[in-house]
């Protein structure tokens, strides 16, 4: 009861935790956790927080053009690292000397840094607070519920790719939401066509042989977020450290990451006004 009270005295703070799940690894959660929290920090009067819990493969730092930062602690515990005034960033990656290095720990020991993230990172004042997470349903999903859940979760965020390999990992996903009751925002169907810079033609580079996840998600009664087309440059952006919105403001895949962001936003503010509206 004392570490639920140091967590939530801790995450106080927070106004929106948002968790970002996939089924499988390789869809883009990581891309789309460093694209969503670049996205809400544009509006410089929110500040946002991206916290990295994929302990053996911590993409993060490298996407947020971080790689090679260090941790520093003060008084009041460990200080995230700023990307923007508005934007702080914290990731195992942090801790590691060398990019290269293997995290090869078991579950006890992910839980343990899991919460020291929680309880020593001083994240301050935060509107946002995005949860990457490694794919799957393992101890750090376990963790990060159950640590969380004495401050709130707005809700997670599932990543998917058309093809059924991925949809059917996401399903069980969702029914692992389910079962320790962390609320759905949506599901996002990312790799979703390819749009030829040059004819403008689409083609569907992973066919959605069972529907894609529009289907899945009217079978499941769970919201569609959104469709994110493949585009080159997301890739190039994540290896420079840069944000693809402001590199490449005009594409296609920008477009639908903003509406998507956007229906993010209004789900965290109507869930914030109905719990308002309880207590």
């Amino acid at each position: 009861m004392a570490e639920a009270a140091e967590l939530r005295e801790r995450l106080r703070g927070v106004k929106h935790i948002v968790v970002v799940l996939s089924g499988k690894g390789g869809v883009g959660k990581s891309t789309f956790s460093a694209l969503l929290a670049h996205g809400l920090a544009a509006d410089e009067g929110k500040q946002v927080a991206l916290l990295d819990v994929d302990i053996c493969g911590p993409s993060i730092p490298k996407m947020m053009g971080l790689e090679g930062e260090q941790v520093h602690q003060s008084g009041s515990g460990w200080s995230p690292v700023y990307v923007e005034e508005n934007l702080g960033v914290m990731s195992v990656g942090f801790l590691l000397s060398s990019p290269d290095d293997a995290v090869i720990w078991r579950g006890p020991k992910k839980n343990g840094l899991i919460k020291q993230f929680l309880r020593d990172v001083d994240w301050g004042e935060v509107d946002y607070l995005i949860v990457d997470t490694p794919p799957g349903t393992s101890d750090e999903h376990l963790s990060i519920v159950q640590y969380l859940s004495a401050s709130h979760i707005d809700g997670a965020v599932i990543i998917t790719t058309p093809q059924e390999v991925s949809l059917q990992d996401v399903r069980k996903e969702i029914n692992f939401c389910h079962k320790v009751k962390l609320p759905i925002i949506g599901v996002v169907e990312n790799m979703s066509g390819f749009i030829c810079p040059n004819c403008k033609k689409e083609s569907q580079i992973f066919p959605p042989t069972t529907g894609g996840a529009e289907k899945m998600c009217q079978n499941l009664n769970v919201s569609l977020l959104g469709k994110v087309p493949l585009d080159p440059q997301i890739g190039k952006s994540c290896d420079k450290g840069q944000s693809f919105l402001s590199e490449v403001p005009e594409s296609p895949a920008t477009s639908s990451y903003r509406n998507i962001i956007q229906r993010i936003q209004e789900y965290c503010d109507q869930h914030h006004f109905q719990e308002e509206k309880i207590i």
